[in-house]
């Protein structure tokens, strides 16, 4: 079974929709996704075993539309696939509540809980707060709807009770997206929150191995790929990073 995570294209967050930038990667990607007279392995191929779902929030909404209806096809709408909402209070930041990622690094990155799969929640920053409500949640829906697909989880590994071909696209958030690779990988999300970068409209890819008749693990072929928008003409939006060299006119904050 094949996983496709999409994370929306350049988003206008005060309409919750997307920026003209991010209309021009919805269509990249649908050029992409769509082409239907190729092997490429980017390309969906738009049959039965195909299956399309996606965020109720409108950036992501928006950023399907364009494969949806060139493909003829309709996204069920998953609750659960929604940006990751559990706002903390930020060690450095007593203004606002943020979201659960937006740290410096000088105030995890040496702590080793914030490392350990198990405990990371437990922190002082994270534990008040339903940071571990939220990701059991999204988590326990993720194997749920890959159970209905055939692939139970036990442990860290997932039995394949109805071994098969069927894609899945996940149209979501960053965050979100974040929390689905960790709990697959069996690592704390605070190592995809902070050192991988997924900009918008890009492409993850992750494909199961059953090396032994009725065991899967799934394995990541591509993370944030973005060539849908090179072959477009456009470049990726840095809506997904900070600053390279504090100096630098672009976002620290």
């Amino acid at each position: 079974m094949k996983i496709i995570l999409i994370r929306h294209g350049d988003p206008d967050y005060e309409k919750d929709s997307l920026t003209e930038k991010g209309w021009r990667e919805a269509e990249c990607l649908a050029d992409m996704l769509c082409r239907q007279d190729t092997d490429d392995p980017h390309c969906l191929k738009n049959t039965a075993d195909t299956y399309f779902y996606m965020s109720p929030l409108g950036r992501a909404m928006d950023t399907a539309a364009a494969t949806m209806e060139r493909l003829g096809r309709k996204a069920e709408v998953l609750p659960w696939l929604r940006e990751f909402e559990a706002p903390i209070w930020r060690p450095d930041d007593k203004t606002k509540m943020r979201i659960t990622w937006d740290w410096l690094p000088q105030d995890w990155a040496n702590e080793a809980i914030f490392y350990d799969r198990d405990h990371w929640h437990e922190s002082e920053y994270l534990a008040p707060y339903k940071v571990w409500d939220e990701y059991h949640w999204v988590t326990s829906e993720f194997d749920a709807l890959l159970a209905k697909h055939g692939y139970r989880r036990e442990g860290d590994l997932y039995m394949a009770e109805r071994s098969n071909h069927d894609t899945i696209v996940l149209f979501c958030h960053f965050g979100c997206g974040a929390v689905l690779l960790s709990h697959l990988m069996g690592v704390s999300p605070m190592v995809f929150w902070h050192h991988f970068c997924a900009a918008p409209s890009s492409v993850t890819t992750l494909v199961t191995e059953e090396r032994r008749e009725g065991v899967a693990l799934f394995r990541m072929s591509a993370y944030g790929e973005t060539t849908h928008l090179y072959v477009g003409g456009e470049q990726p939006a840095f809506a997904a990073r900070f600053c390279e060299c504090y100096e630098d006119e672009t976002r620290h904050d």
